[in-house]
C-alpha cells in the first residue's frame, strides 16, 4: 500500500497510534468482557495508557464499558476486520507471504503478524483464518480429515456456526493421542462437523498400539469403515509437530528420542518422522492417514506457529506442494534464516 509508505515517512506517530488501538480492540474482542487492568497486563501496556485509549475508542462508538468490563460494538467489529489487512501491511506481511511461498514451493502461505509464543491471541487469529479456509474450500460430498492437538482445537473453536447445512463428513485423520479430551482428534472432529452443519465419524482407536493390537482393531467393522473413509478423504487440516515434542507425547523412550534426533529428525506428521529435507527417518505404527494418501491430496491446510516450529514447517512443506500454510510472523522469519 503506497499510501501507508507515505504516512510512515511523514507522520510515523500516526502508524504507532493505529497499531496500538488496533491491538487494544483485537484483545478486547477475543476476551470480552475484560477489565482495564487485565487488558493492561495482557498487552504489556501501562494501565493509564489503556484508560486513555479506551476513553477515545468508547467516544468513537467502537466499544462499550460497564461494571463487568469492556465489549466491542458492532461498529468496532467491522473496523477490526477492515484493519486486519492494514495491520498486516504495516508489518510487511504481504511481501513475507510471497517470499515464503516461493521458498517452500507450496500452494499458498498466510501469515499472522506477531509471535505465537509471546501472544496467545495469535493462535485464535490462526484458528479464525483456517476456519474460513475450510469453509471456502470444502465441496458437497467431501470427507474432511482433521488431526488432534491444541492448534486444531483452536481451529474448531474459531468456526462460526452460520446455520448452513453442508453435505460433508468430518473424520479424525488418525487415532487419539494424549490424555486431554479437548485436544483429541475425535472431539475436534465432532465439534468441527457440528459447527460446519455437516456430519462426523469417530475413530475409536488410541494412537499408540502394538502391531498385533492394530491388526485386531482393524477386524472391527466400524473401525475398518472409518479407516476406509480416511483413505477416501478429500481434504485435510492438520497441525505441524516438532519431532522431539511429538516423540515425548507418544511416550517414546529417551533412547529412541535421542536416536531420532541424532538421525536429524525435526518434524512429525501422521506418525512419520522427517529430517529438514523431508526424508523419512522412522515410522510409528498407527491407524489413520498414510503418507501415501497425504501425498495424493490436493486440498491440504497445515497450521503451525512460533519460531520453534520453523524447521518442522520446512520439512513438511517438501511432502506435498498442494499445502496451504497458516503460520505466524516469527516462524516465517525463522524459516528465512534457516533457508538463507
Amino acid at each position: 500500500m503506497r499510501s501507508l509508505d507515505l504516512i510512515k515517512k511523514i507522520a510515523p506517530e500516526i502508524i504507532d497510534i493505529v497499531e496500538k488501538r488496533y491491538l487494544i480492540l483485537r484483545a478486547i474482542s477475543y476476551n470480552q468482557p475484560i477489565g482495564r487492568r487485565t487488558l493492561s497486563t495482557q498487552l504489556d501496556m501501562k494501565e493509564r495508557t489503556i484508560r486513555d485509549e479506551v476513553d477515545i475508542l468508547k467516544d468513537k462508538g467502537l466499544l462499550n464499558v460497564d461494571f463487568v468490563g469492556m465489549y466491542i460494538t458492532n461498529e468496532g467489529k467491522d473496523l477490526i476486520r477492515e484493519l486486519n489487512e492494514i495491520y498486516g501491511s504495516l508489518k510487511g506481511i504481504p511481501e513475507l507471504e510471497i517470499m515464503l511461498k516461493k521458498i517452500l514451493g507450496i500452494k499458498k502461505v498466510i501469515i499472522v503478524p506477531g509471535n505465537l509464543l509471546e501472544d496467545r491471541m495469535i493462535l485464535k487469529d490462526m484458528g479464525k483464518i483456517t476456519s474460513k479456509l475450510i469453509k471456502d474450500s470444502v465441496n458437497s460430498g467431501d470427507i474432511l480429515g482433521i488431526t488432534g492437538g491444541s492448534t486444531m482445537a483452536a481451529v474448531a473453536e474459531a468456526v462460526v456456526d452460520d446455520n448452513k447445512s453442508r453435505d460433508i463428513t468430518v473424520i479424525p485423520a488418525r487415532g487419539g493421542l494424549g490424555k486431554d479430551v479437548n485436544t483429541q482428534s475425535n472431539s475436534i472432529a465432532a465439534k468441527l462437523g457440528e459447527k460446519l452443519g455437516g456430519s462426523y465419524r469417530l475413530l475409536y482407536v488410541p494412537d499408540g498400539l502394538e502391531e498385533e493390537a492394530l491388526e485386531l482393531m482393524l477386524k472391527n467393522s466400524e473401525i475398518r469403515e472409518s479407516v476406509e473413509m480416511i483413505e477416501n478423504m478429500d481434504s485435510l487440516v492438520f497441525g505441524i509437530g516438532r519431532a522431539d515434542d511429538m516423540a515425548k507425547r507418544r511416550n517414546l523412550s529417551d533412547d529412541k528420542i535421542r536416536e531420532l534426533l541424532d538421525h536429524g529428525a525435526v518434524a512429525e506428521a501422521f506418525g512419520h518422522y522427517f529430517d529438514i529435507d523431508g526424508r523419512e527417518i522412522w515410522e510409528y505404527k498407527t491407524i489413520g492417514i498414510t503418507l501415501k494418501k497425504y501425498r495424493q491430496l490436493e486440498n491440504i491446510i497445515g497450521v503451525a506457529g512460533g519460531e520453534k516450529k520453523a524447521q518442522a514447517i520446512v520439512a513438511i512443506s517438501t511432502l506435498n506442494e498442494n499445502m496451504t500454510l497458516v503460520t505466524d510472523q516469527a516462524a516465517a522469519k525463522k524459516i528465512l534464516e534457516i533457508v538463507y
